[in-house]
């Protein structure tokens, strides 16, 4: 009797321990456990922890509410402005209700995925390929709000949708890369020009200086000379000034108006001597010329007693 009464003891710890390891589940702190039973939904989602179920009537799913980070494959597709373009993305979403995760989706995850997928193409067709390349925020916020409308409803809340990488055909990046060569030169010549501009300002404020100060002149010439001379060159430029040439120049014509003004006195002259008929006064010897006192000339002649006497030849 009493073996037997211990037979069933252990035997009904035996069923005890089995049902209580079939009925036990641990959750862990990143999950959530939703249990169906009989395949209907109970009200309370189990939390982190230890948990008991129902053996062959409950079932409990873990449901994951970490981010998950999900790569979307590269969709390829035609931008408004007529441009074939590769574009890849990354979604980051996470579980804000398992219930709704079980039950409203078969597989959130693959659900994401598609509509992920889709949402890229579509975006690719409403932009340009400017922005797809230079404003990727607001292409991703537009991504973001496309596909958290519907993941709501699943229980799932997109976190963030980032574009990863815009492939471009090879024809396409050459065109662009000569536009961008185009742009850095035509940068580089409105820079050269202004440097031009403030330049030659500059350098008319100074000749405007130097011509207030003719001695600055050459003082600038001396400055270039030193400068050149202490590069150790074996040939030395000097540059002429532009003044003296100027002063030539004057000169030359001064003198050129002096000529023309004695051609014209002479042929006035002539011209009021009296006519042929009449005797022409004899001719006045030719007189030494006039002795030059202090830089003048003196208009009294030497008298004979004070010439020297000529040297007899013979």
């Amino acid at each position: 009797m009493v073996g037997e009464l211990v037979a069933a003891g252990v035997a009904l710890a035996s069923a005890g321990t089995v049902y209580l390891m079939a009925a036990a589940r641990v959750v862990k702190q990143y999950e959530r456990g939703v249990v169906l039973r009989l395949g209907r939904l109970t009200s309370s989602v189990r939390g982190p922890g230890f948990t008991m179920i129902i053996p062959a009537v409950d079932r409990m799913r873990k449901v994951n509410m970490q981010i998950v980070t999900m790569p979307v494959p590269a969709q390829e597709g035609i931008t408004r402005d007529n441009v074939t373009v590769r574009v890849d993305a990354v979604v980051y979403f996470k579980v804000i209700d398992a219930a709704d995760a079980i039950v409203e989706v078969e597989d959130y995850r693959f659900a994401v995925s598609q509509m992920a997928q889709t949402s890229l193409r579509s975006i690719i067709g409403k932009s340009e390929l400017d922005d797809l390349l230079s404003n990727r925020e607001k292409l991703n916020q537009g991504l973001e709000l496309m596909m958290d409308s519907p993941a709501i409803g699943w229980g799932v809340s997109v976190d963030r949708v980032e574009i990863k990488d815009v492939s471009l055909p090879e024809t396409m990046k050459r065109s662009m890369a000569r536009q961008a060569e185009a742009t850095r030169d035509r940068r580089a010549r409105v820079i050269n020009a202004d440097a031009e501009l403030q330049a030659s300002r500059k350098l008319a404020e100074a000749a405007a200086a130097m011509s207030d100060q003719p001695a600055a002149l050459q003082l600038r010439l001396l400055q270039t000379v030193v400068a050149v001379a202490a590069e150790k060159n074996s040939t030395l430029v000097l540059p002429f000034p532009v003044e003296l040439l100027r002063f030539l120049e004057r000169s030359g014509l001064h003198a050129e108006a002096q000529t023309v003004q004695a051609e014209a006195e002479a042929a006035r002259a002539r011209a009021q001597q009296p006519a042929s008929g009449d005797a022409a006064p004899p001719p006045t010897p030719a007189q030494p010329p006039a002795p030059v006192e202090n830089g003048h000339v003196s208009d009294a002649l030497p008298a004979l007693e004070d010439l020297p006497e000529a040297e007899r030849l013979g």
